[in-house]
């Protein structure tokens, strides 16, 4: 089992940042590639970024990229996003995921991951 909890949303204003954080603990994540995701009111769940097991490839969707960074710290089982430029299409809440198996690069798919965060809500004004 592998446990997620994120941090680091809040309110902010458009343009500006926030850095989301994801500690995983139970069974490692430093072999799994993992994901960001995000819900917004009255729409289903999307991808947003993911990131490779050795962090040497990351995928972004479109909708972010060039303003989304996805990072990681295997040492210290950590998984980071950090949001610039943000918009008010941005604010929903933001899960962090990973998937079952381990030795894979970036992961796209909803279906791919077996673990969820209980997500961290993001709400920018404009």
């Amino acid at each position: 089992q592998v446990q997620l909890v994120e941090s680091g949303g809040g309110l902010v204003q458009a343009g500006g940042s926030l850095r989301l954080s994801c500690a995983a603990s139970g069974r490692t994540i430093s072999t799994r590639a993992m994901g960001w995701f995000r819900q917004a009111p009255g729409k289903e769940r999307e991808f947003v970024a993911g990131i490779s097991w050795s962090a040497d490839s990351t995928y972004y969707a479109d909708s972010v990229k060039g303003r989304f960074t996805m990072s990681r710290d295997n040492a210290k089982n950590m998984v980071y996003l950090q949001m610039n430029s943000l918009k008010p299409e941005d604010t929903a809440v933001y899960y962090c995921a990973a998937p079952d198996v381990v030795g894979t690069r970036t992961l796209r798919r909803e279906y791919e991951y077996k673990y969820w965060g209980q997500g961290t809500q993001v709400t920018v004004s404009s």
